[in-house]
């Protein structure tokens, strides 16, 4: 059996420490904002912290974002294959970035020229720290001796296992983002109503609901795990923020002391630039193994 790499992109959120923790790679997206463009980068070696890129925010600049290319892929691919390593890509949701498209057709590519490598894209239908469960979970499976198909053939199957829900601050960054109009941001604000934010069966971030109060939102995201949360098929959860983290620790309270996740199980992480970039700071999620998402199934 050859040797392949898990490798993901900027959409995991998955720091330094986490990375060589569980031996995964990932391909930078990047992002621009008044006239220049930045790599990015999961160790926020640009603004030195998450603060520092969220402040950005705070102080009225709007932040783009773009995809992968077809060069940029297969430059961070070959390289591997030149290792003599398979890959399996996990990709950005498809309803959430083109990116997926051009890694297919540089793995085609590639393959052609190393005809004995095998590089497989998935199309995740997730981001954020949800690709960082899903790569922890094949890291583990690496360890124990699966195949590069056995880790794909888990991914497929259980990737509408994977949650993620989620509150956010304010909603004027979702309507920067064309996530939502400009009256309901500003209804939205006057009255303090947060919607809760899921990634649905399609892999979109779909509104399944609104709640009155910031509090109240986070309590939310715990009353929803409570009901889909399966720790018998693996415990972990990741509690995320953007630079919000008295909320992170209420949230992570609430999680041990409603549902009894044990505190090892938990990991603490940051929303990264990529997401923060439409989701703005003060954004909360919860993401975790669950019953299977099933809103908007086709």
């Amino acid at each position: 059996m050859r040797n392949y790499v898990i490798v993901t992109d900027s959409c995991s959120d998955m720091g330094k420490e986490y990375r060589e923790k569980y031996n995964v790679e990932y391909v930078k997206m990047i992002y621009h904002y008044d006239g220049k463009e930045y790599p990015a980068d999961l160790d926020w070696e640009v603004h030195g912290s998450a603060k520092g890129f969220y402040d950005v925010m705070r102080n009225g600049s709007r932040i783009m974002t773009a995809q992968i290319t077809l060069a940029m892929y297969k430059e961070a691919f070959e390289k591997w294959l030149k290792e003599g390593k398979d890959i399996i890509y996990l990709a950005c949701s498809s309803a959430l970035s083109a990116s997926i498209k051009a890694s297919i057709q540089a793995g085609k590519e590639l393959m052609e020229q190393y005809p004995e490598s095998k590089i497989i894209c998935v199309d995740s239908l997730m981001a954020c720290s949800g690709l960082f469960l899903m790569c922890k979970h094949l890291s583990k499976m690496r360890a124990e001796g699966a195949t590069i198909e056995e880790a794909h053939k888990w991914i497929e199957e259980n990737k509408l296992n994977i949650h993620q829900t989620c509150c956010v601050a304010d909603l004027k960054y979702l309507k920067q983002a064309g996530r939502v109009s400009a009256g309901s941001a500003f209804f939205g604000g006057l009255f303090q109503v947060k919607p809760i934010l899921i990634s649905d069966a399609l892999g979109r971030n779909f509104a399944i609901e609104k709640v009155k109060g910031r509090k109240q939102s986070i309590d939310r995201l715990v009353e929803r795990m409570k009901t889909e949360y399966r720790p018998e098929v693996f415990p972990d959860v990741i509690v995320a923020h953007a630079d919000c983290i008295e909320d992170a620790e209420y949230l992570k309270a609430q999680v041990m002391e409603k549902i009894g996740v044990k505190e090892e199980d938990i990991t603490m992480n940051f929303i990264g630039p990529i997401v923060g970039a439409t989701v703005g700071p003060g954004t909360m999620s919860l993401y975790y193994y669950g019953t299977e998402v099933t809103d908007n199934k086709e």
